[in-house]
């Protein structure tokens, strides 16, 4: 177990706390104040461990360890979604990606995971709030040793344009999650590279259909676009699989856009 990074602590019910190893008396809300190294002093990963009243099993902070713990204020885009855009956009290894509207940053991890030691990962976000909770999210993932780095950037992406092209001038894949797409569609767009794919979170009709004209007009070609819905099964009461109460059903609607040519000189 490394004693450096950070651990998961997972409680009998599935609430799971990620934790620093350090030697400092710290306090996790819903375990208290402890001292983690010591506390966790000569145990392995699958040990059951006491701290105060509870009892957790320590596990590596991996990523849906990380989510399941993750600091959360606004709402995240949900693992079902962030999977589909990360297959669909052929986001892997080395890719160069730009996302705006980081949140709390539940996309961002999802990503951060998958871009291994040489991907770019540019996130802008414009809202200080919700990028203190997404980037402490995000510095999770470096501690377990996910991913070098992440660039971050303040401020709305229409205006920061030249912040973003110093950092990387031609992207894979972008994905926006915005109250306003049409403007950064057309901000970013000459930014994305041939073969690229640029993709919209959209809660409501209306949104997705504002970005598809804006997509067709800054020379995108919509690949797909659609919802996706997830069901959940669990034991019954009386024996049996069935459906569980609350499914998610519609979170949002997702567009993809492929450019397929390089934009005119």
């Amino acid at each position: 177990m490394d004693s450096t990074g950070i651990i998961a602590l997972r409680e009998e019910g599935g609430n799971t706390y990620i934790v620093r190893m350090e030697d400092a008396h710290i306090k996790v809300k819903g375990i208290g104040v402890f001292n983690p190294k010591r506390s966790l002093e000569g145990t392995a990963f699958g040990d059951d461990v006491d701290i105060g009243s509870k009892t957790f099993t320590i596990l590596p902070a991996s990523l849906p360890e990380r989510v399941i713990g993750m600091r959360r204020r606004a709402q995240i885009i949900q693992p079902k979604d962030a999977g589909a855009l990360i297959a669909r956009m052929g986001i892997g290894a080395g890719s160069r990606v730009l996302e705006a509207g980081m949140g709390s940053g539940g996309l961002s991890m999802q990503i951060q995971n998958v871009l291994g030691e040489h991907g770019v990962h540019v996130v802008v976000e414009a809202r200080s709030e919700h990028a203190e909770v997404g980037l402490e999210n995000l510095e999770r993932g470096l501690l377990a040793g996910v991913a070098r780095s992440h660039h971050h950037i303040e401020g709305r992406i229409e205006q920061s344009i030249d912040e973003i092209s110093a950092i990387c001038s031609q992207f894979d894949a972008m994905i926006l999650d915005l109250a306003d797409h049409p403007s950064a569609i057309s901000a970013v767009s000459g930014l994305l590279g041939v073969g690229g794919r640029l993709a919209c979170y959209c809660p409501v009709t209306s949104q997705i259909e504002s970005c598809w004209d804006a997509c067709e007009a800054a020379g995108l070609e919509v690949e797909w676009a659609g919802e996706l819905i997830e069901r959940t099964w669990g034991r019954a009461s009386r024996g049996g699989i069935r459906p569980v109460n609350g499914p998610i059903g519609h979170t949002a609607f997702l567009l993809v856009a492929l450019r397929l040519f390089g934009e005119p000189e």
